[in-house]
């Protein structure tokens, strides 16, 4: 995806993001899964959102650029995340799920498990499965040569929404966005 499919709204890159691949290269190997679950964040009025105390240094990456990841931890794991806003604003996608469709065995193996729907069903899951850490922050994931690619897809499917998960406090506008009956969701 260019560039500019990341200088729009989070909430309209987040519904957007739906459906599309996400590759993993790693090595020789890679890992692709289609994107089946996102929630958008914005900046300073959104009490949910990692800038919502202001500019730090590790969630500095909302701010800059966009299409490049921003990722940070929570309770142990890795979130993995694509900054998008218009300009001048701040904001990015979590990814939350994934279909796996390419490496599965690989991410077997990273994530240490054999169900293959409890796989990527959640961030820190698909994080652990497809070797997401700090080390990938900032990254651009519109360059063909990045670890992280996010590439077009052509699928039908029917999107719902919802409030995000695990916030405290919440915007009155459902920001979770999944698709409908797809079993990678997380639960």
């Amino acid at each position: 995806m260019p560039k500019e499919f990341y200088k729009r709204s989070p909430e309209i890159v987040a519904k957007e993001l739906l459906g599309k691949r996400l590759i993993r290269k790693l090595d020789e190997d890679s890992m692709e899964g289609i994107i089946v679950e996102t929630e958008a964040y914005y900046g300073l009025n959104d009490p949910a959102s990692r800038a919502y105390h202001g500019i730090k240094n590790y969630n500095r990456p909302m701010w800059k650029e966009h299409g490049r990841t921003f990722i940070y931890n929570v309770h142990r794991y890795w979130m993995f995340n694509i900054v998008a806003h218009t300009i001048n604003e701040i904001g990015a996608v979590l990814v939350r799920a994934i279909e796996p469709v390419k490496g599965i065995e690989i991410m077997k193996n990273n994530r240490r498990v054999i169900d293959v729907f409890d796989l990527t069903n959640g961030p820190g899951k698909l994080t652990i499965a497809l070797k997401i850490d700090k080390s990938l922050n900032r990254i651009p994931v519109t360059s063909s040569e990045s670890g992280i690619i996010i590439a077009n897809n052509r699928m039908k499917f029917e999107m719902r929404s919802s409030h995000r998960i695990g916030v405290k406090k919440d915007l009155k506008r459902k920001l979770r966005f999944y698709i409908k009956g797809n079993r990678f969701v997380s639960r």
